[in-house]
């Protein structure tokens, strides 16, 4: 029963992830009128995961007992995203909610895998069957919102995922106990992102990996940022057995293509070595970038065009920044891999989250003709052009043969999916 009851906590915490946050950008931009902010909206998430790794490490991790501290913390998520969609006046104070719930969330995803780490045996063969029950919220919470007409540009999701929120806080502290696991060791902020290892780490591959991977931060961002809202305005929709599925549950066909991906990954990069497959997966991005430029005539969407920039979502995403969780374990011993794999989550998920959402904003405003109407093909062609430089500048510059085993990296990339 104890991984029946983490499967369920998997399920509820990303189906009240997805539901809410994949047809953000839809509702600001078409039922809030807020497109000036819609950047700065997805990058309050790189702030709340620098803040979160902060607190999870200096706190969470040393005083109290995991479940406990994921139960409050996703209290006050739901609570304050309730209140955020009730806001519809001020962007400033739709962000400042945004902001506050983001700092309660974030941190309840580290949270989510070590009470799951702490309550196995064999972490390594229990954890994916439980994780992919994540996964599989992620896109029941997809079709939800895509079956019901118009829903992606209302505040509705919002208030369902309000109240997955409060449901999994009060179920959180059934969960196993997790009590802290660091409370005697010392406190190192340079530590807890992983800087104390890198500061002085001389590898001339992997700094230029690094660089790469902060810059395809920004292509990743106008995806995350920008995707819902361009197949909302383009009528991106399928008519599957008189039901009409509309653009967020056609999105979570990436997620269900990714499964496939992600099962192919090991044979790949032992077939291909780690560089070509993060190379194939920078391609991937621009390729995807460019089917959307094109994807469409006019207000309509040519939908297998779109279909195939959406299904490709596994390879862009795990070919890239899964097996560069397993480049990074690959390059240090096994006592400095946590702290490398956050430093390479500060450096993407942090950093290059806040500052891809950003700049995918202004370049959205800057190509924006009116609320309802935007020059998608030349949005696209922005970061379709920055992924495709990078990939260039990396296979020519990355000169390290890299042995293509996966090792203790796995269990990160696992937990790390979105969705």
């Amino acid at each position: 029963m104890v991984k029946t009851r983490l499967a369920l906590m998997m399920f509820a915490q990303y189906f009240a992830w997805g539901v809410w946050l994949v047809p953000l950008s839809s509702y600001m931009s078409k039922g809030l009128r807020f497109d000036a902010i819609i950047g700065s909206a997805y990058g309050l998430m790189g702030i709340a995961t620098i803040a979160s790794a902060l607190f999870v490490g200096m706190i969470a991790d040393r005083y109290f007992s995991a479940q406990k501290v994921m139960g409050i913390l996703c209290l006050g998520a739901g609570a304050a995203l309730l209140w955020v969609s009730t806001i519809q006046q001020s962007p400033s104070i739709f962000l400042f909610g945004l902001l506050i719930h983001f700092l309660f969330y974030a941190a309840t995803i580290p949270l989510g895998t070590a009470i799951a780490f702490s309550a196995m045996t064999d972490i390594n063969r229990e954890f994916p069957r439980v994780r992919v029950w994540g996964t599989i919220g992620w896109i029941v919470a997809g079709l939800l919102v895509g079956s019901i007409s118009g829903a992606a540009e209302t505040h509705v999701p919002m208030i369902i995922a309000g109240g997955v929120y409060l449901l999994l806080g009060l179920y959180s502290f059934t969960l196993p106990a997790t009590p802290p696991r660091a409370a005697r060791e010392r406190i190192s902020l340079t530590g807890l992102f992983g800087l104390d290892i890198v500061a002085g780490y001389r590898n001339k591959p992997f700094w230029i990996f690094v660089l790469c991977m902060l810059v395809l931060m920004v292509p990743k961002s106008f995806y995350d940022t920008y995707a819902n809202t361009f197949f909302v305005e383009k009528n991106l929709s399928i008519t599957l057995f008189g039901a009409t599925l509309e653009a967020t549950a056609i999105q979570t066909v990436g997620q269900m293509f990714e499964t496939l991906f992600l099962i192919t990954l090991p044979f790949l990069l032992l077939r291909m070595g780690i560089k070509w497959v993060l190379i194939v997966g920078m391609a991937a991005w621009g390729i995807r970038f460019l089917a959307f430029g094109y994807g469409y005539i006019g207000a309509q969407a040519i939908v297998p065009l779109m279909l195939f920039g959406i299904i490709i979502h596994g390879i862009c995403y795990d070919f890239l920044f899964v097996s560069g969780q397993i480049y990074v374990d690959h390059k240090f011993d096994a006592a400095a891999r946590s702290r490398a794999q956050a430093f390479f989550a500060l450096i993407t998920q942090g950093i290059g989250v806040a500052a891809g959402s950003n700049i995918a904003g202004l370049v959205y405003q800057a190509h924006t003709v009116s609320p309802i109407d935007h020059d998608w093909r030349m949005i696209w062609l922005v970061p379709a052009v920055i992924a495709l430089g990078t990939m260039l500048i990396f296979a020519f510059a990355f000169r390290e043969r890299v042995t293509s085993g996966i090792g203790a990296s796995a269990k990160e990339a696992l937990a790390a999916l979105p969705g």
